[in-house]
Parts: structure tokens; C-alpha cells; sequence
């Protein structure tokens, strides 16, 4: 059973815990780069210095020169160090979480589906955990230099002239206090941003689904509106944002050249009067460079750590929250799945409509090998039942056995590695079609793909397509028409080979001759196969061994095709529709 208890801030803390040798090798190389970019103002000293008072020609600018090539060598080798080992483990850390978020996401019950958006999940799986590789990797590495490159460049300032560095440090305090007037306000920028990046990627994600229906519906401009009013929305999120996050830079470089007059000013004048060398005066001045960055690299730090911690909180909430469909701490196993179903005073609604029933007080008995047909009009709750026995939700009142073991009792696996499922609305992966047949399985031979293929009216199908098996059907299996989409789902539940079999509508896409060959599939299996099909056509469920006509989530009636013909009832006006329906 998963572990609903770390969140993604522990999935941090696991990485780096595993990667804590690798982390210590790149900041020791980022450490000995800072070092050595400290070194560079004190070579520079030295040759201005020979310079002044060799009156202007030193004869060792050729060995500072060098020296200087050589620091810069080893500032590259170190750097390609700590970008490989920190920002390399950053990285690292992204895949962890989108990973597990991936994996909890999988987990999840379908409720939880049903109240969260694509958009929100496509979200937090890419711009959110981009934004914590960003803070771990880059904050890293800027925190390290605004310490230790900062630190030191203020050491060796003091080195020189401790009152000029006195004066330097002057607007320090300022950016502490700025850093922390603005850091709430920038935290709440960055969750508002990504709640609007969120809403605009599912609007795009929706209206590219729908493209055809736009076309079709001539809806060009409604839906360039309502992408324009998202994007729009998410624009202004950000430049909300900018007004206080893009405030922090300019502040640095502001705070930075007034340290960089101030030592002109006064530097300058104790050059002149000899109080330190020009040699002293430049690297000072270099010094003070490389204090831009670490004044910077403190703004950005908070900038990248709010960011990084506004998206973790997302992440982390979404991968707190714990699936309603769980499996029982210690589950019974169904060492072989013989596919009796039972149903007792069943009574279900969904989670936002828990006031109103979709069924209610459902019993039935259905013995491994019989067929059970479901009917009833839109509604009724027909796929409800299906849903119910695969564990998609959980019931409210009575139980539901899988050869006499509630489902509750059940693990998850046993339950659905026992039946397979036709949907009423059959997904197609962008794959091939023997990648939809098969879903990765590799133990189906030919011969039996084949004979799946000829019982479902697919074969001549397949033959005619480009690649046969191996034809690419697009997104949502564009090339294939809705009848050629059921059949396709219908072979990968036959290809399971599974006890239980359950069927939404399976023949309601398909043309009438198509339908009879799919429903004599059925037929044939009845005895072999515990059935479930809920559908419209009578001529899907007559030859069941029994049939159940639903109404407002209630049973109505119960019986075979004969009995339930002569009554008067939703079935016997189905079956005067529909062989009227078929005179015409």
C-alpha cells in the first residue's frame, strides 16, 4: 500500500540525502571557483602596483598574465564541476517528484478526477516542478555565493581599508529589509501565477480535444475569446507580480552603485594622498564587482526560493491528499477468480451529489459462467453498476461480493486483474493498434490476436489499412471511426482472457450487421464468461440469463427476455421501438 505520509518536501530530502557525496563535491568546486575568482583583483593589485612604481612598465605583466590564464582555466574546469553535480542533482530531484507525483496521481480514485482539471495536473507535472528544480539547483548555487563569495570579497575589502568597507556595507541593511517587505507579497504572486497557468493550459488543452467540433460549429471566434480572456488573466497575474518581484533587481544594482560612488569618492582620495596603493584602490574596486553578484544573487535567491516554495505547496497538497478508494491493510486474495457477483441492498451517490442516490436498495445474484443484462433508460444508473464493481467508488449502504468476499475485503489488483472492461466511450492511446490491442503485453501470439480480431469483425478492418496492426491511429484515435474504436476496445477485453466481463453499450456505435457478429462474440462466451452488459438494444442482452430493467437508480423489474416481454413496462416499450425502428 502506497505511503500517503511523505510529501514532496520529503522526496527532496530522500534525493539529496542520496546524492549528499555528490552535492559536497560541487560546492567545494563552486567554493574553490569563488576562491579563485577572489584571487584574480589580488594579481591585478600586484601587477598595477609594479606598474605605478616601475613608472608605467612592469616587468612581470607577462607572469601575471599567465597566472591570470591559468586561474581562468581552473575557474572553467571547477565550473563545469559544480553545474554538473548541483544543477545534475537538481535535475534528478524534478524526475523524483514528477515521478512520484505521477504515481500518486495513478492511485488516485476517479472522484478525485472528477473535481480536478488536466489542466491543474499538467501544471503541477511541468511548470511546478520546474520552478522547485529551479530553487534547488540555481538557489544552491546562488546562496553559496552570496555566503561565501560575499563573505570573502567583504574580508579581503577590510583587508585593505576597513572604514571605506565600512561605508561599502552602508545599504546591506536596506536589502535585508526590502528582501523581507517583499517576500509574502512575492509568495502569493507566484501561487496566483500558477492557478492562472494552470486554468490556461486546460483551456487550451480542451478547445485542441475539440478542435473538430470548433470547426464544425464555425466557433473560431468564441474560442480565440475565451483563450484570449485566460491568457489575458494569466498576464495580469504576472504582472502582478512583476511590480514587487521585478522591484529587487534594480534595488540591487541601485545599492551597488551607490557603494561604487562612494568609493570612488572616497577611495579615490585616499589614493591620492597615498593612504593605499593604486594597486589597492583597483582591486578594491574589483572586490566590490564581485559583490554585485552576491547582492544580487540574495534577491534572487528569495525570488527563486518563493517561487520553488509556492510550487512545492501545490505539489505538496496534491500529494497529500489520500486516494477514498483504498484497499484494507491485510486483503483476502482470490487465489482464482470465478466471477460471482453479488449484490446486496446497494445504495450509492456520487461525492457532490450525495443527497441524491443514482441507485438505491440494488440486489442481485449472478453465478459464475451467467449473463446479466442491465437496461433502463439514460440515467438510470446502469453504468453506475459497472463502475461499482470494478471499485472506481465506493458504495454508502450494503455489500458487493466477488465470489462471496465483499470487494472492500479485496485487494485492488485481485479485483482488476480478474475482469476487463468495455467503456461506453472506448479511449484510444496515439499509439498503433497493436498497441492498443495489447497494452504492452507481450505473451499474445498471432494466432490468437487473429482469432480475437475475426470475433470482434476487425480482421478485414486491419487488413485494409496502410500498416495493418502497425498503422498509427493519432490522438483519441482520429483515423478510426467510432464503430471501429468499440471493437477495438472490445478486442483488448477479449485478449485479457479475464472471468468477469463487463460491457457499457458495446454494440451502440456499431451498424446493424456489425452488431449481430459482435453480439453471436457474446454468445458464444456466455458459460465461459461471467457477463455484465448494460445497454439500449435489446437484441445485446435477450439471450442473458437474466435481465434487470433499472429506473432512477431503482430495480423496476427482473426476469429473462420472455418473461420480461410479456409485462408491461420500460422493457416491452423497448422492444415495440425498436422493431419499429427496425421496419423502416
Amino acid at each position: 500500500m502506497a505511503d500517503y505520509q511523505r510529501p514532496a518536501y520529503d522526496s527532496i530530502k530522500h534525493k539529496l540525502r542520496q546524492r549528499w557525496k555528490i552535492i559536497l563535491a560541487g560546492l567545494a568546486s563552486l567554493v574553490l571557483v569563488d576562491i579563485l575568482q577572489l584571487t584574480i583583483p589580488r594579481v591585478i593589485k600586484h601587477a598595477v602596483d609594479d606598474l605605478a612604481m616601475a613608472g608605467g612598465y612592469g616587468k612581470n605583466l607577462g607572469r601575471y598574465g599567465l597566472t591570470l590564464l591559468g586561474i581562468g582555466l581552473a575557474i572553467a574546469l571547477f565550473r563545469y564541476c559544480w553545474r554538473r553535480c548541483l544543477l545534475g542533482t537538481a535535475r534528478f530531484v524534478e524526475e523524483t517528484i514528477r515521478n512520484r507525483l505521477f504515481d500518486h496521481l495513478q492511485n488516485m480514485s476517479p472522484a478525485f478526477f472528477d473535481t480536478v482539471s488536466t489542466g491543474d495536473i499538467m501544471a503541477y507535472a511541468t511548470n511546478d516542478i520546474q520552478q522547485v528544480r529551479m530553487a534547488i539547483g540555481m538557489g544552491m548555487v546562488a546562496l553559496n555565493d552570496a555566503i561565501v563569495l560575499g563573505m570573502a570579497a567583504i574580508g579581503f575589502m577590510l583587508y585593505i581599508d576597513v572604514e571605506l568597507t565600512f561605508y561599502v556595507m552602508i545599504p546591506m541593511p536596506l536589502i535585508v529589509i526590502s528582501s523581507r517587505l517583499l517576500g509574502r507579497k512575492m509568495h502569493r504572486g507566484y501561487q496566483q501565477v500558477q492557478s492562472a497557468f494552470a486554468a490556461m493550459t486546460e483551456n487550451i488543452r480542451q478547445r485542441l480535444s475539440a478542435i473538430r467540433l470548433i470547426k464544425a460549429h464555425d466557433l473560431y471566434r468564441q474560442s480565440s475569446s475565451q483563450m484570449a480572456e485566460a491568457s489575458s488573466h494569466y498576464v495580469q497575474s504576472n504582472m502582478k507580480l512583476v511590480r514587487v518581484a521585478g522591484l529587487f533587481f534594480p534595488l540591487m544594482l541601485f545599492f551597488t552603485n551607490m557603494s561604487l560612488a562612494l568609493v570612488l569618492w572616497l577611495g579615490g582620495s585616499r589614493t591620492m594622498v597615498g593612504s593605499i596603493t593604486p594597486g589597492d584602490f583597483v582591486a578594491f574596486l574589483h572586490y566590490l564587482g564581485l559583490m554585485t553578484w552576491p547582492m544580487m544573487a540574495m534577491g534572487w535567491v528569495i525570488n527563486l526560493v518563493q517561487r520553488g516554495k509556492a510550487s512545492l505547496d501545490r505539489l505538496d497538497q496534491v500529494m497529500r491528499t489520500v486516494p477514498e478508494i483504498r484497499q484494507v491493510a491485510a486483503p483476502k486474495r482470490l487465489r482464482q477468480c470465478r466471477g460471482g457477483i453479488t449484490f446486496e441492498k446497494v445504495e450509492f451517490a456520487y461525492p457532490d451529489r450525495k443527497r441524491q442516490p443514482v441507485i438505491s436498495g440494488i440486489s442481485f445474484d449472478l453465478e459464475p459462467g451467467q449473463v446479466l443484462g442491465l437496461v433502463g433508460p439514460p440515467g438510470s444508473g446502469k453504468t453506475t453498476i459497472l463502475s461499482l464493481i470494478m471499485r472506481h467508488y465506493d458504495i454508502g449502504r450494503g455489500r458487493i461480493m466477488l465470489d462471496g468476499i465483499d470487494l472492500r475485503q479485496l485487494s485492488l489488483d485481485d479485483i482488476r486483474n480478474c475482469l476487463a472492461w468495455v467503456s461506453q466511450e472506448p479511449f484510444i492511446f496515439a499509439g498503433t493498434i497493436r498497441e492498443n490491442l495489447t497494452l504492452g503485453r507481450q505473451d499474445i501470439s498471432g494466432q490468437h490476436l487473429r482469432n480475437v480480431l475475426r470475433a470482434v469483425a476487425l480482421e478485414k478492418t486491419i487488413a485494409d489499412l496502410p500498416k495493418g496492426l502497425d498503422t498509427l491511429v493519432g490522438e483519441k484515435g482520429v483515423i478510426l471511426s467510432g464503430g471501429q474504436k468499440q471493437r477495438v476496445a472490445f478486442a483488448r477485453a477479449l485478449l485479457k482472457d479475464s472471468s468477469l466481463l463487463l460491457l457499457d453499450d458495446p454494440v451502440s456505435q456499431v451498424d446493424a450487421a456489425t452488431g449481430h457478429h459482435l453480439i453471436n462474440t457474446l454468445r458464444q462466451l456466455s458459460g465461459r464468461k461471467t457477463m455484465i452488459i448494460a445497454s439500449h438494444r435489446i437484441a445485446a442482452v435477450r439471450f442473458a440469463d437474466k435481465i434487470i430493467c433499472l429506473d432512477k437508480g431503482k430495480l423496476v423489474a427482473v426476469g429473462s427476455h420472455e418473461h420480461l416481454a410479456d409485462r408491461q413496462g420500460y422493457y416491452r416499450q423497448m422492444i415495440m421501438l425498436q422493431e419499429t425502428d427496425n421496419a423502416f
